[in-house]
């Protein structure tokens, strides 16, 4: 079902005012519609758009009248007919649960950006583009994004590859990098993008398959149903998994998740259905794509994972570029001074090559000194006789 002519979707700078006008914050607009605050601050930036219902239903929200719409986010909703009673009980238990279980972790969302008092000071309500203001220091700026950012990736990168250590692995280096690339990282459209696309392709390297410790798999979780849910995700392709997390459990649009991870739409759109039946293959109770999705948030937050402090992310950033710096700065001179040294010792003129030595056969063996015979007796003594300038000499007759 499309968008009727008559209530057309606002463009996006306009929904951001209509949205404020109705002092709703995008927290409230996503309970409203059932979405991640991510999603409606990417609608209001315009780098994706609602589709079908959802569609209708924000450009309701927009439109609607400023009081009905405060009321409808302040008062609970009603059950209607449209969806059994049961269900939504089922759906606020698990909500409950998951939320219990991230108490853990300071309040954070299991898989979402937090919404902290750091980062609503330092960070826009459209998102991280703000960045670069002259009135926030890159410190400050790096600072706000590893807050908003951090603790939501990492339990991401688990999801990726069942191993703690490795997930805090994965997304410091994946914000040291961008530390040491702030000018670029700052100016991009989406820079918690930027830091997940990395920490992703770091945390689905195949070499990391021959590290020792990564020989021998960690500790399963405690709970059977998150083992089996771990279990049936790290069965799937790598490609088959970030497309899945990113898609049904950060809950990018399908255009999003296409072009983060580098393949047409409909490819997306393919894999994430394979995924979805090959974990519903062992799960049947997840078969719904909405069960998905609070199953990934519950086992998400199920574990103890932390991100490191961000100033002893940027120290080790830091530290890791001087080595690289000093280590470049060896090597050229190592290679500048083996090339002076060949440059000194090398000829410089052709020499032919001596020939392999050759043996000769035939020649009468050398005899040993010993006693003269009388012929070479007298033939010393006739030597011996002639004049010291040597032998006569022979003069022509004359005829």
């Amino acid at each position: 079902m499309t968008q009727s002519p008559a209530t057309p979707l606002p463009a996006p700078k306009e929904r951001r005012r209509l949205r404020e006008t109705r002092s709703l914050s995008q927290a409230d607009a996503a309970t409203r519609l059932g979405v991640s605050r991510a999603t409606v601050r990417s609608w209001e930036t315009g780098r994706s758009a609602p589709r079908g219902r959802m569609r209708e239903a924000y450009t309701r929200l927009l439109l609607a009248d400023p009081a009905a719409a405060r009321a409808e986010v302040t008062t609970p909703q009603k059950e209607t007919g449209s969806e059994p009673v049961g269900a939504a009980a089922a759906r606020g238990e698990r909500a409950a649960r998951v939320k219990k279980r991230s108490l853990r972790t300071g309040g954070r969302s299991a898989l979402h950006p937090a919404d902290e008092p750091l980062t609503e000071e330092h960070l826009p309500e459209d998102g991280l583009s703000g960045l670069s203001e002259p009135s926030l220091t890159p410190a400050q700026a790096f600072d706000a994004l590893y807050a908003f950012c951090a603790p939501a990736l990492v339990r991401q990168a688990y999801l990726l590859t069942g191993r703690r250590e490795l997930a805090r692995e994965s997304v410091e280096r994946a914000f040291q990098q961008a530390w040491y690339r702030w000018p670029e990282v700052a100016v991009d459209r989406d820079p918690a993008g930027w830091v997940r696309a990395t920490a992703y392709e770091y945390a689905l390297s195949p070499w990391h398959r021959l590290r020792p410790r990564h020989r021998h798999p960690e500790a399963p979780p405690a709970e059977a149903a998150d083992r089996a849910l771990l279990d049936a995700l790290l069965e799937l392709p790598p490609v088959y998994r970030r497309t899945l997390v990113l898609y049904d459990g950060v809950g990018l649009g399908l255009p999003e998740t296409a072009a983060e991870t580098e393949a047409s739409t409909p490819a997306a759109a393919n894999r994430v259905l394979h995924a979805r039946e090959a974990v519903a293959t062992k799960l049947p109770e997840l078969a719904s794509p909405e069960d998905l999705h609070w199953r990934l948030a519950e086992l998400a937050s199920a574990e103890r994972l932390r991100a490191a402090k961000p100033r002893t992310v940027r120290w080790y950033g830091e530290r890791r570029a001087q080595q690289w710096t000093r280590a470049a700065i060896a090597f050229t001179v190592l290679l500048i001074g083996v090339t002076l040294l060949t440059l000194g010792t090398a000829p410089d003129h052709y020499e032919a090559p001596l020939a392999p030595p050759e043996t000769i056969h035939g020649l009468p063996p050398k005899g040993a000194p010993g006693p003269l015979s009388a012929a070479q007796l007298k033939l010393r003594a006739r030597l011996r006789s002639q004049e010291m300038n040597g032998p006569e000499r022979l003069v022509p007759e004359n005829r």
